[in-house]
């Protein structure tokens, strides 16, 4: 009972520093956010304006309005959102068929064939970058659509959370299935694809995220602003508004706002899948 009595001030002492660490992380993260916003919500004045203004005088929409009615935003916007759709999709389900076929089929050279697929987490993508670029231009696929998606939609990680799953459901599953009719086919989608659900939120999310973030393929693959993303284009907003740092700060905020709505909205799933990936493999 003593020794209880006097660990718990100390178990407190150190539960108070860690929540008050976090809790300064969070600001120091949370700061040049909220700057972005207070100098998106300014007028070019006041963004410019010496001494400097911490709080807009008067908030205005003015640089927002502008900037989705002046330039290529919203073709950007449609761009990031068509091209982190169709990734996000591809990878999911590219990665669930071949996180099954590694996990459930057998076949000659598999555990080689696995292995070999994953030491692609080893290559670097800007390592791919020219014979990539030399592909899709070969295909004919330059500055469309399918150039920026094609090649971004395979991932090895995704494929090892898959298979770390699906190596873990009761192989009475299924066998029941098989006894029912039921092709590989039908019980990768209507039963693993079912039981893996917080796991196929996570990737997604995930996917999502850094598909509408990428900036390197985006600008080596696409040659007219018309096919822009969102963070290839942010970095012509300079060149177009010059030194309008009202203007530059709603760009960033109108691009980054759908992510983090993303997160936002699903940060549940997501950490219920790492959670349920960390609870299988440990």
């Amino acid at each position: 009972m003593t020794h209880a009595s006097t660990a718990r001030p100390g178990n407190r002492t150190w539960g108070a520093i860690a929540t008050g660490a976090t809790l300064l992380l969070g600001v120091l993260w949370a700061f040049p956010l909220l700057w972005a916003v207070l100098t998106a919500l300014k007028t070019e004045e006041q963004a410019v304006a010496q001494p400097l203004q911490w709080l807009p005088t008067t908030p205005t929409f003015t640089a927002f309005r502008d900037v989705l009615t002046v330039g290529n935003l919203p073709r950007w916007f449609l761009n990031s959102a068509l091209t982190s759709l169709a990734i996000t999709l591809a990878t999911v389900a590219l990665a669930a068929l071949a996180a099954y076929a590694f996990s459930q089929l057998q076949f000659r050279g598999k555990n080689i064939l696995f292995w070999v697929f994953l030491a692609g987490i080893m290559v670097p993508f800007e390592a791919l970058l020219i014979p990539l670029f030399r592909l899709m231009n070969d295909l004919g696929t330059v500055n469309t659509y399918a150039g920026i998606i094609l090649p971004q939609i395979v991932s090895p990680v995704a494929v090892y959370v898959f298979k770390g799953f699906f190596d873990q459901v009761p192989k009475e599953i299924r066998e029941a299935a098989v006894v029912d009719g039921a092709n590989e086919w039908r019980i990768l989608w209507n039963v693993f694809v079912p039981l893996s659900g917080t796991v196929l939120w996570a990737i997604g999310i995930v996917t999502f995220i850094a598909a509408w973030n990428n900036f390197l393929w985006p600008f080596i693959i696409t040659t007219s602003p018309e096919m822009m993303t969102i963070p290839l284009g942010l970095t012509q907003v300079q060149d177009a508004y010059g030194l309008r740092f009202a203007r530059t700060m709603a760009t960033a905020v109108l691009g980054g706002l759908p992510v983090v709505l993303a997160y936002l909205i699903f940060q549940r799933r997501v950490t219920e899948g790492f959670l349920t990936v960390t609870g299988v493999k440990g």
